[in-house]
């Protein structure tokens, strides 16, 4: 059974309902869903003025923002697959003009990233089709999973095989044995000017180890994500067409159930105070060296803030 695109089906105590989604945030979300059919679940991000903020804050090249807005939002598709209370943090480190990326999700949706440029970097309609070679060049992408009720931390890790970020997880996905997993991405700007980003994650959780999970059929693993790479960068980065109209657009015919949104924030955790403690973990020789006209001028990378100590009050924090 299909509905409305407005009136998408959304599970309350167990049920599956028709209601009107039309008052639920559209932008800078989560979606989550799931296709009632196959049984497989995903979530649909879609990145406005978080990212525009984000990038706004860094004078970057072109192809540079593309691919940081792409993996930002894909930053999102992965970290709200898993039950966490922590950090989810996405990083790239390779031997092209941009050497590393980062971009880190907290459980509650606050989100942060940047990226490194040291060399030469092609202009985007070069650089288009073959963003991972072209810009990151060699190395590797890995995940992180911090959970700030323990010292447990979860990691995995695969090289930088493929044109795209999208053809990167989907190796990583491959070599995994938790699921499988299909991604679209898309990152530019609007009419206006504005940086937006999207990504769709679907995933099959396997019949063994995974909550819900069923044995995957792989004509319907192939109809999905055929039904997801149809998806066009046009579709995805359209600020009036919200997330879950999208999904009623690519899987309709399989049933599209979704449920609560969820915000994401542009929120960085730098502060005044963390800084200082990472300049009193340093020696007086070292705290000498930093010094700047009788103070240390400190950046962060994410949010671009910068910050001054001077001498003495390094110092009275190092011996407090």
């Amino acid at each position: 059974m299909t509905f409305p695109k407005s009136e998408i089906s959304i599970d309350r105590d167990g049920d599956a309902t028709s209601v009107d989604i039309s008052a639920w945030i559209q932008d800078d979300v989560i979606q989550p869903f799931m296709i009632e059919r196959t049984g497989m679940s995903g979530r649909s991000v879609k990145l406005g003025p978080v990212l525009d903020a984000i990038l706004q804050r860094h004078d970057l090249p072109e192809a540079v923002s593309v691919l940081l807005g792409q993996f930002l939002a894909l930053a999102v598709g992965l970290a709200t697959a898993l039950k966490y209370e922590g950090v989810f943090t996405l990083q790239t480190k390779g031997d092209g003009a941009v050497p590393m990326m980062v971009a880190d999700v907290t459980h509650d949706g606050h989100v942060r990233g940047f990226a490194q440029v040291k060399g030469e970097v092609p202009g985007l309609a070069d650089a288009a089709n073959a963003l991972v070679p072209k810009l990151l060049g060699a190395g590797y992408l890995a995940y992180t999973v911090d959970f700030s009720t323990s010292a447990e931390r979860h990691q995995g890790i695969v090289s930088l095989d493929g044109a795209s970020l999208a053809d990167v997880i989907h190796h990583y996905f491959e070599q995994s044995a938790q699921f499988d997993a299909a991604v679209s991405l898309a990152a530019g700007k609007d009419g206006t000017g504005a940086w937006r980003a999207s990504a769709i994650v679907v995933q099959h959780l396997p019949a063994e180890g995974g909550s819900g999970g069923v044995e995957l059929d792989e004509e319907d693993w192939r109809r999905t994500t055929t039904l997801l790479s149809s998806a066009t960068s046009v579709e995805l980065l359209d600020p009036d067409l919200p997330p879950a109209d999208m999904l009623f657009r690519l899987f309709n015919e399989d049933g599209v159930r979704v449920f609560e949104p969820r915000p994401v924030q542009d929120v960085c955790r730098c502060s005044d105070e963390r800084m200082l403690n990472a300049l009193t973990a340093l020696s007086e020789e070292e705290i000498d060296e930093v010094l700047t006209d009788g103070a240390v001028v400190m950046t962060c990378e994410f949010c671009n803030t910068t910050r001054s100590f001077t001498s003495e009050v390094i110092r009275e924090a190092k011996s407090a």
